[in-house]
C-alpha cells in the first residue's frame, strides 16, 4: 500500500500529464495545415512531458527523504532500543539534525536491517538522480539506468513497504 504523500504526488502528476496532452491536442488541431508548426508543437509537448516526469520523480524522492529523516529523528527522540535506533543515537551525538542521508541514515539501515541492501543500493542511485536534478542538470549524468517517474514511484512504494519507518 503506497504512502499517502506519494499517492498524492502521483495523482498530481497524472492530472498535469492529462492537462498537457489535452492542451497540446487543441493547439495541434488549430494548426492542422502547417506541418512545421505541428512538429514544433509536438516537440514542445514532449519536452513538457519530460520535464513533468522529472519534477514528479524529484518530488517523490524529496518525500522519501523526508520519511527517512522523520524516522531518524523519531528513533533518536523516543530512545528506541533496537540496534538501528542505537546507531542513530550515536550519529545524533555528533551530528544532531545535520545527519547525512546517504552516509549516515542509509548506511545505518544497510547495516542494521535484514534484506535491505538491494533497496538501499537502489535508493542511493535514485538519490544521485535527485542530486543531478536539484543542482541544475548541467552535466551529462552517468546513472547506468533511466530514472523516470514510474520507476521512482515504484522504488518509493517498495521502500515504504519494506522499511518500518516511524512517524511522529
Amino acid at each position: 500500500m503506497a504512502d499517502a504523500a506519494i499517492v498524492e504526488i502521483a495523482e498530481y502528476h497524472n492530472d498535469v500529464v492529462s492537462a498537457l496532452k489535452q492542451y497540446f491536442s487543441r493547439v495541434l488541431q488549430a494548426s492542422a495545415s502547417d506541418f512545421r508548426e505541428r512538429d514544433a508543437i509536438a516537440t514542445r509537448l514532449t519536452a513538457r512531458l519530460e520535464e513533468t516526469d522529472q519534477r514528479s520523480a524529484f518530488f517523490i524522492l524529496t518525500s522519501l527523504e523526508a520519511a527517512f529523516r522523520v524516522d531518524y529523528q523519531f528513533r533518536c527522540e523516543k530512545r528506541m532500543k533496537d540496534d538501528l535506533s542505537k546507531a542513530f543515537r550515536a550519529i545524533w551525538k555528533s551530528r544532531k539534525m545535520r545527519v547525512r542521508l546517504d552516509e549516515d541514515i542509509f548506511e545505518a539501515w544497510r547495516k542494521y536491517s535484514s534484506g535491505s541492501r538491494q533497496l538501499i543500493a537502489g535508493l542511493r542511485s535514485a538519490f544521485n538522480f535527485r542530486h543531478w536534478l536539484a543542482h541544475g542538470s548541467y552535466w551529462v549524468p552517468k546513472f547506468g539506468r533511466t530514472y523516470d517517474f514510474t520507476f521512482v514511484y515504484s522504488l518509493a512504494d517498495e521502500v515504504l513497504d519494506a522499511f518500518p519507518l516511524q512517524k511522529f
